[in-house]
């Protein structure tokens, strides 16, 4: 194990020693040179000296006299050099211990190291209160042992560059460990000569807090620059002397243009590009405002055509302020406000297309503060018999039924908590007392400023009326239902008895006709078997041809629209005292299959009609067409007549049933006394049905 080291070699201070070292060396020169010099003289002058003085000796006397001289000399010599010496022992000693104790109370860490071991050989005790080590353990340290772990390499690259610099002071900062934790330091060192070979004193400043407070800068200064990104907000500085800004990044950015690499100041002009004339203008007189002395407070939106050629509004800051130091300035932002602004024109298109909306709809809108009216719409106030806003204060019980008054108030209570509307109709008043009935539909809303309700009124009463029509019509529809079902079972039975009673019997005696004949000898017989053979067939034809008839007319296949409807009209006239007139004009085209039927069985239903119940005295039939599309039936007479709003037969029903079911319109005109008139308007091809050629039907 490694001895530490008691004290610091400081006896061996460069500066001292190195003196010492130099007056020794010339002491013993000296020394050496005036023993020589004082024996060469007394060698060359001494017997001579001797004899100047009349003195005879002995040649002992003279060796003796030389040696008594010499040893004066050197005595005066020496006593000389040693006087030095010890001087400079004692401003040498004088030196360590102030030098001791400066190192020893340096506020700052300082220790000393080997260069060339990076063994620690010294510290002083803000050294050891910094890195938390005893002194005789940290003594026995290198710088390894302060140094972080996974940074080895870059010790190594740094005691290389320390022993390449020499006596040159190093300033480095790093970060080192102590036993509390890594610290931020910066370390300054300086090349120390010592016995042992060359060493480094190395003072430390900790500047954690310094580096904390720089990170917590850095991190303020990220955030600021990221919330001014996410605001698309830049900052901005103008000389009002010299006209010329610096601007940060942001700005570049924000405007569609490049961010220099270098910061320069540039005027606010160059950077603001006006979208129209009178922008420009406005610009211009706003930095002749700050380039002035006087108070500039400037808060303006600008519509500017970025760097980039894209339009973008911006939203401009600027107040002027004075440096201590006397100096003018003026301070501003900007801001992008493009989506800003681009959302209010929108919020306002939205809100003038609601207000539209809520003024077209047909549906009253009323807005209700404490049970008054504080808004309705125009469809709102005629509901209720009003003009225009003549409806404004009118309270809630003036306008809602007594009886449904406290159903409506606990409904608009319940407001947004409710997501279904009033469960059936409610009664509300009109100015002038009468009642409607209304759906409602009621919610939250703030209008003015206040929390209020909101309360959609819808008419209820044509619905009503149309509700009513609706049962009536089913009641009919259903009785139309079973009566069909009846015809159609009466018309399978008579059609059934036909074929069996007259058809069917036709065909047996037809058969036994033939056979008789077959098994006739005679001729003149057999001739007979077969002529009655001949008239049960022809007789069956004609049965047969009555009975198609009934299902569908021939004379529409056959001859079309316009003869059917002469023939029919002459079979059911003929043998009556009704006078027929007749008004047949040729279609501009034939109708489809389904439309020809229609018309001929509502025109046989209204012929029958007007001669079995309406004792007419004449009857009118006319057929037309009215355009390219479609054709008119007219059957009229001078009957009876009938009350139109009372019971109606089945026959009427059926009637508009199939001009219905063929896209047609059936209208029937009739009053007591004044005779009955039955409008059919048919097109000549159902909805949706492609038209092609009927030539070959």
């Amino acid at each position: 194990m490694q001895q530490p080291v008691a004290a610091p070699a400081f006896s061996s201070a460069p500066v001292s020693c190195l003196r010492l070292a130099e007056r020794l060396q010339q002491g013993l020169w000296t020394l050496t040179g005036l023993y020589l010099l004082v024996g060469v003289i007394w060698l060359l002058l001494g017997n001579r000296l001797l004899n100047l003085a009349g003195a005879t000796m002995p040649e002992r006397w003279s060796d003796a006299s030389f040696l008594v001289l010499s040893s004066i000399v050197i005595h005066l010599v020496l006593r000389r050099f040693t006087g030095l010496i010890v001087d400079e022992y004692a401003q040498l000693a004088q030196s360590e211990a102030l030098l001791q104790a400066k190192f020893m109370a340096l506020p700052s860490p300082a220790f000393i190291y080997d260069l060339a071991t990076m063994r620690i050989l010294d510290a002083n005790p803000a050294a050891l209160e910094f890195f938390g080590w005893e002194r005789d353990e940290f003594l026995q340290q290198t710088l390894q042992a302060i140094w972080p772990n996974a940074d080895g390499e870059r010790l190594e690259e740094i005691i290389a560059q320390i022993r390449g610099k020499g006596d040159a002071t190093c300033v480095l900062n790093e970060d080192l460990m102590t036993r509390s934790g890594t610290r931020h330091v910066e370390v300054r060192s300086n090349q120390l000569h010592l016995a042992s070979g060359p060493a480094r004193l190395v003072v430390t400043v900790d500047r954690s807090e310094e580096r904390q407070a720089q990170d917590l800068r850095d991190e303020a200064l990220r955030r600021l620059e990221e919330a001014q990104s996410i605001a698309r907000l830049g900052s901005w500085q103008l000389d009002r002397t010299t006209g010329l800004g610096r601007y940060s990044p942001a700005v570049y950015r924000l405007l569609g243009r490049s961010v220099p690499m270098h910061r320069r100041e540039h005027r606010l002009e160059e950077l603001l590009t006006a979208s129209d004339s009178a922008t420009q203008a406005r610009i211009e007189r706003m930095i002749e405002d700050m380039c002035t002395g006087g108070e500039v407070q400037i808060d303006v939106l600008l519509p500017l055509t970025g760097g980039d050629s894209q339009p973008r509004t911006v939203h401009l800051r600027a107040e002027s302020v004075t440096s201590p130091s006397g100096v003018r300035h003026v301070h501003g932002t900007l801001q992008d406000v493009s989506e800003r602004e681009q959302s209010r024109r929108l919020l306002r298109e939205r809100e003038e297309q609601f207000r539209e909306l809520v003024r077209v709809l047909p549906d009253g809108v009323l807005i209700l503060a404490d049970e008054h009216v504080m808004y309705a719409n125009a469809a709102g106030s005629a509901q209720f018999g009003f003009q225009g806003e003549t409806i404004l204060g009118e309270p809630l019980q003036t306008l809602v039924g007594d009886n449904d008054l406290p159903v409506v108030r606990e409904y608009l209570r319940a407001g947004s908590d409710r997501n279904e509307p009033v469960s059936s109709a409610r009664a509300m008043r009109r100015r002038d007392g009468s009642t409607f009935y209304a759906g409602l539909s009621a919610g939250d809303i703030r209008y003015g400023g206040r929390s209020c309700k909101l309360l959609v009124v819808r008419d209820l009463s044509e619905p009503e009326r149309m509700r009513d029509a609706l049962a009536e019509s089913n009641v009919e529809l259903q009785a139309m239902a079973k009566r069909l079902f009846s015809l159609q079972e009466d018309e399978r039975r008579a059609i059934s008895r036909d074929l069996h009673d007259d058809i069917g019997q036709a065909i047996t005696a037809m058969k036994l006709s033939a056979h008789a004949a077959l098994d006739e000898p005679d001729a003149d017989a057999r001739r007979e078997d077969l002529l009655e053979v001949v008239s049960l067939a022809d007789t069956t034809v004609t049965k047969l041809r009555n009975l198609s008839m009934l299902l569908r007319p021939p004379q529409l296949d056959a001859l079309g629209l316009e003869a059917a409807l002469r023939w029919q009209a002459s079979m059911l006239f003929r043998a009556s005292q009704v006078r027929l007139e007749l008004d047949i004009q040729a279609l501009d085209e034939r109708p489809g299959n389904e439309i020809e039927q229609a018309c001929f069985r509502i025109a046989q239903e209204s012929l029958t009609n007007a001669l079995r119940h309406a004792c007419a005295g004449e009857v009118h039939l006319r057929l037309h067409s009215i355009d390219g599309d479609s054709f008119r039936l007219e059957v009229s007479d001078d009957g009876d007549g009938f009350e139109p709003e009372g019971p109606r037969g089945l026959g009427l029903i059926v009637m508009r049933e199939r001009a219905q079911t063929v896209g047609g319109t059936l209208a029937i005109e009739s009053a007591p006394g004044a005779g009955t008139r039955v409008t059919l308007r048919l097109p000549y091809h159902p909805v949706g049905e492609s038209v092609h050629d009927d030539g070959g039907r």
